[in-house]
């Protein structure tokens, strides 16, 4: 080892000094030679000051999320995770050892040891685990209207029919809830009732928003919405003191990513609302990790993006860490990254001038370095190696090093169709979220009140039908004696049904949805 070999090792030796407990990401590289006595160490009581997993795609990020997981969960902290692509339910399954593996691990000087981990296997369709759902109420107005991608006066639009619902007391648990109030809303009855309290709703606006409740529908995604809600006690399981690990595979439903990136982060905002303050914890209650993050972020209003600033600058009180996982740091807004204190960076590609512009922005976030000029090694880096720089036991940012990451010790990709089948019906969150329940709500309390007022309405029709007695002789007189009783009687109520002006309700004022 030669003088700058052994100064880079001291440093991080001193700079990711293990205290209490914490995550082994690998050992650092100076002029590509992994040096396994500079150790590189991520303190478990700082991973609630959340965190950064970046790089192009082929890097090794789901590895280094996966290798989090495995970590996280032996050290009895349970994690959310999100699976893209379906191949991170070999975390339940002890990894084979190869030869890569075992090159691996003689660099890093560290045994390996497969194991595997407990792990609940959940679904946005009900067809990949557990049905996960959310309440139209829960999701609220904000992240509903990023869902249905609503401009701002349809979001407006869709703030007030939430407050119309609240006042009213007419929860709304699912989408017929939420399409029976926006019709009706808009319907000339229920625009004369909020018209002096709430204001007019368009036909335009409720049509439109109408169709993007029908078109998440005919995707197969409205199951996602009702209950049984699911309840975030489920998220912070263990298992023999392991965390368990809670894999939402939406790898059925890449196709929709706002849907599924703002389904995670109504969940943590759930997770937020109700989790008590926890002070300073020795490590995490639970990590939530938010792969794809560049999804949420993209196209969202400002308020959404206020939303979410404040969840993940007040969560970490309630003993929450969370880790984005995108391409690159610049997907993330300068407001939450600044949050991020800990981060990962894989290598970085530049074949395009936006690529050369992010590549700028991302040294910009580091350290500087007496080891490395930021922007070459950034795109040196080969796979599974990461250029680092964490907080440390005292919250002071690390040494930047560039990582050999330690390999995960599950299988790296899916379980077997039987495997992955035999794990869902055995679990227990599986037969907790099959049944869908249909409480009283919205839909429900609407359809009988206007049940109820259109049979008063028939109800009056027909007493002021009604002949009243002498009434009927009288018109025999007027029109004759030749007139017979019945003739009479349907005169009679054609006459004083246009002198009362009532008529009975016809189909030809009802909405596309029948009301």
């Amino acid at each position: 080892m030669n003088d700058q070999s052994a100064k880079f090792t001291e440093k991080i030796k001193a700079s990711y000094k293990p205290v209490g407990s914490y995550i082994y990401l690998g050992a650092g590289i100076l002029d590509g030679q992994v040096l396994a006595d500079a150790e590189v160490n991520l303190p478990l009581h700082m991973m609630n000051r959340h965190g950064l997993v970046a790089g192009a795609t082929g890097t090794g990020k789901t590895r280094t999320l996966q290798l989090l997981a495995e970590q996280l969960s032996d050290a009895g902290v349970p994690v959310f995770m999100l699976d893209v692509k379906g191949d991170l339910s070999g975390l339940s399954q002890p990894g084979p050892i190869n030869p890569k593996i075992e090159e691996r691990a003689g660099q890093l000087n560290k045994p390996f040891t497969p194991a595997g981990f407990p792990l609940e296997l959940y679904s946005l369709s009900g067809k990949l685990g557990a049905q996960m759902r959310a309440t139209v109420l829960e999701f609220g107005p904000t992240l509903l209207a990023k869902i249905l991608d609503l401009n701002d006066t349809q979001t407006g639009v869709l703030a007030v029919i939430f407050k119309y619902a609240d006042d009213h007391k007419m929860p709304i648990i699912d989408l017929n809830d939420l399409k029976k109030l926006v019709a009706y809303l808009s319907d000339e009855e229920g625009a004369e009732e909020i018209k002096s309290t709430y204001g007019k709703i368009s036909t335009a606006t409720s049509g439109t928003i109408l169709r993007k409740i029908v078109t998440i529908e005919q995707q197969g995604l409205g199951g996602m919405f009702g209950e049984t809600s699911f309840d975030i006690e489920d998220l912070f399981e263990k298992v023999d003191g392991k965390g368990t690990i809670s894999l939402l595979n939406i790898s059925d439903v890449q196709n929709q990513p706002v849907l599924y990136s703002t389904f995670l982060l109504s969940l943590l905002a759930e997770i937020f609302y109700n989790m008590p303050e926890a002070g300073d914890l020795d490590k995490p209650k639970l990590v939530f990790f938010f792969d794809e993050a560049h999804l949420l972020f993209k196209n969202s209003s400002k308020a959404f993006l206020e939303q979410i600033e404040t969840i993940i600058r007040l969560i970490r009180s309630k003993g929450i860490g969370v880790f984005f996982c995108t391409q690159s740091p610049s997907d993330v807004p300068e407001s939450v990254l600044s949050q991020l204190g800990n981060r990962i960076q894989h290598a970085l590609r530049v074949f395009t001038p936006n690529d050369a512009d992010a590549l700028k922005k991302t040294v910009n976030t580091y350290p500087r370095s007496d080891f490395y000029k930021i922007d070459q090694i950034l795109t040196a880096l080969g796979t599974g190696q990461a250029l680092v720089t964490v907080l440390n036991e005292k919250g002071i940012p690390t040494e930047v090093a560039a990582t050999m990451l330690t390999p995960p010790r599950s299988i790296m990709g899916p379980l077997t169709n039987a495997e992955y089948t035999a794990l869902t019906q055995s679990s227990s969150m599986t037969r907790k979220y099959q049944e869908t329940i249909d409480p009283e709500s919205a839909y429900e309390i609407l359809t009988n009140r206007i049940n109820e007022k259109q049979s008063a309405q028939e109800t009056e029709v027909q007493q002021e039908e009604t002949p009243k007695k002498g009434e009927k002789s009288l018109v025999e007189q007027v029109m004759g004696a030749t007139i017979t009783r019945q003739i009479g009687k349907e005169i009679v109520r054609g006459i004083f049904g246009m002198l009362t002006g009532k008529k009975t309700r016809s189909s030809g004022g009802k909405g596309i949805f029948g009301f």
